[in-house]
């Protein structure tokens, strides 16, 4: 695991933006957080780093959104629904499993035993305000994991960007 601290919202999606270039197709990259945490920022970032232009939204209400960019991006919100019979309905199993772009899973801890076998995990914690600062309040630790081994060098590749500051 490696954890990253943000200072900002700003800074956060900067950080998606150049950790896309560790994406390649195939990447499932699952976002844990409480409401406001900043998982749809950062997926707004990585979207941009992967080309796409265009309003990138939470997909609370419609529960999928699709974006083209450099790879197509899935990007789910799992928190409305209550059962894993309703992720046949929305076509999860069918995206996640596609080696042809990324998947973007927020919320997954709502259905931990129906994920892929092999993802990279971003926990994003809001880190412990100092004081009413808003400054402080928009800090953000974001910890990456790794689960199975079949995205160790997607993996590998945020933590060198991280790492060299890139």
């Amino acid at each position: 695991m490696f954890t990253v601290e943000s200072s900002s919202p700003g800074e956060t999606s900067r950080l998606a933006e150049r950790m896309a270039a560790a994406c390649r197709p195939g990447t499932v990259l699952a976002l844990v957080g409480d409401l406001g945490a900043g998982k749809t920022l950062f997926v707004q970032g990585l979207a941009r780093g992967l080309g796409f232009r265009g309003e990138v939204t939470s997909p609370t209400f419609n529960l999928m959104n699709y974006y083209e960019g450099k790879l197509p991006i899935t990007h789910f919100d799992l928190y409305r629904l209550g059962r894993a019979e309703e992720l046949y309905d929305i076509g999860f199993y069918e995206y996640a499993e596609d080696d042809r772009g990324v998947v973007l899973i927020e919320w997954p801890d709502r259905f931990p035993e129906e994920m892929p076998e092999d993802y990279v995990r971003l926990a994003i914690e809001r880190a412990d305000a100092a004081g009413e600062d808003l400054r402080e309040e928009q800090r953000r630790l974001l910890r990456f994991s790794l689960v199975g081994e079949g995205l160790r060098d997607v993996y590998e590749e945020m933590k060198n960007v991280v790492d060299s500051g890139d």
